[in-house]
């Protein structure tokens, strides 16, 4: 079993990378290069340094700053993070020649705002498919990875951070309204990768407290099967002790474990709450079998 998911694991990281990787070419072929659309990353930073100096060659800039970046990433993110990032740094750019063949694909349309609103959302989506497997398709990604590793704050927050101030950096040099198309593709870009991110980890919290708790916890337990933890509580008003429910449920059981709660104390007090990622038994690992404690009932929590 354990081996069975280790590569299903290397599976799921494979496909992502591809079809991150895929999604980043296609939408630059398709939709930035032909309208001259500003970008962050290294590539904006050679651009900036390029007008700056001129005479200095952009690739070179970007291939020494994504080389620098790249060990700062191994030496902070770990071996997987480079391997993989150096496995996107050879796909993009595989992906991107594809794409640059394609027959009509840079006439999709000739709408400026429609190519910077279609960017920016296929662009969150591409790079949160390659980082919610902990890569990266090198540049600025890893300076946001590694911010986010070291301060834990919010990753979607980090990259528009970095390519905020690249793309402003650009501002300086580009026509206007290239620089207002520019941040509307950051603007979508942040959305979609927050979203993409937390896609298909996302689960409800529900909190219950009532006095029939003992009878809400057998039916939790046994009828909807879902793990849960008793916690103590204590009334504001009258002081009176009592106990709460608290259990992590998928979105799709929301409904029934709710309605279930409802039918046994229709006064139950409920909270609900969207939590991003779960981890633990039931979630990210196996779920233990468990002997019920009457009629003989397996359950699995």
């Amino acid at each position: 079993m354990q081996r069975y998911s280790r590569w299903y694991k290397y599976l799921v990281t494979a496909a992502c990378l591809v079809a991150g990787n895929s999604l980043l070419a296609f939408l630059v072929v398709a939709f930035i290069m032909p309208f001259d659309i500003i970008m962050g990353g290294t590539t904006g930073i050679g651009i900036v340094m390029e007008r700056m100096w001129p005479g200095l060659d952009v690739a070179l800039v970007v291939l020494v700053l994504n080389t620098v970046l790249l060990l700062i990433g191994w030496a902070v993110l770990g071996r997987k993070f480079f391997v993989t990032t150096v496995a996107s740094s050879v796909m993009y750019p595989v992906a991107l020649g594809v794409m640059e063949r394609i027959p009509g694909i840079d006439s999709l349309t000739t709408d400026s705002v429609l190519a910077a609103i279609f960017a920016g959302c296929l662009m969150g989506i591409a790079l949160g498919l390659v980082m919610r497997v902990g890569s990266s398709t090198g540049g600025m990604d890893v300076v946001a990875l590694v911010l986010n590793h070291w301060f834990h704050l919010p990753l979607a927050a980090l990259v528009y951070a970095t390519d905020f101030v690249v793309m402003g950096g650009q501002a300086l040099f580009c026509d206007p309204e290239l620089t207002l198309l520019g941040l509307l593709v950051l603007v979508l870009e942040t959305i979609l990768l927050d979203r993409t991110m937390i896609l298909g980890k996302a689960q409800a919290q529900l909190f219950i407290i009532s006095d029939r708790y003992e009878e809400i916890r057998e039916a939790l337990l046994w009828q909807a099967e879902v793990g849960l933890t008793m916690l103590v509580s204590e009334s504001g008003f009258l002081r009176q002790e009592g106990r709460g429910v608290l259990c992590i449920v998928p979105q799709r059981k929301l409904y029934d474990v709710t309605e279930l709660v409802c039918s046994i104390d229709p006064a139950a007090f409920i909270t609900i709450a969207q939590i991003n990622e779960v981890r633990g038994h039931g979630f990210t690992s196996e779920r233990i079998a468990l002997p019920a404690e009457e009629e003989g009932i397996g359950a699995r929590v």
